[in-house]
């Protein structure tokens, strides 16, 4: 895998996610691939509990999930990862879901709430590397790729 870590957006990331429209529906792809022992700041109240990873990022749900689901948040598909068919051989999720968003002002009021900023440093130390990829929900043939 890359050895680059990909934890929180960049500055030019989040600028180009909120320059897009925001009042229309969203499903964010989530590929979280967990650190094998979770680091927090030093300060923290979870510092030196020697929580994995995976352990870290279930506090995360537990902490942002309310504030998820009071912005409307649901996620609509999640899987357990098996094989890479095309791809990097050596990439591998931990954990891998589609989050829901009524619309896009919906997980902007997420990420900026107080209580989410506190509850974010779980995932910051569960996270080894991830992907967040924003996409618009379509409508389409069942039967078809395309």
């Amino acid at each position: 895998m890359s050895g680059e870590a990909h934890v929180d957006p960049t500055r030019e990331a989040f600028n180009a996610f909120k320059a897009l429209p925001r009042d229309v529906p969203i499903h964010m792809l989530n590929l979280i691939r967990y650190r094998e022992v979770a680091a927090y700041p030093e300060r923290h109240e979870n510092a030196g509990k020697g929580w994995s990873g995976e352990r870290a990022y279930q506090e995360y749900g537990k902490t942002s999930g309310p504030i998820f689901q009071r912005v409307g948040g649901s996620v609509v598909w999640r899987g357990a990862f098996q094989t890479v068919l095309t791809g990097p051989a050596d990439e591998h999720w931990d954990a891998a879901f589609i989050a829901q968003y009524p619309n896009a002002g919906a997980f902007l009021e997420m990420v900026t709430d107080p209580e989410y900023r506190v509850a974010v440093i779980n995932r910051q130390a569960a996270v080894q590397t991830s992907r967040l990829i924003r996409f618009t929900p379509m409508e389409g043939d069942p039967g078809s790729f395309g």
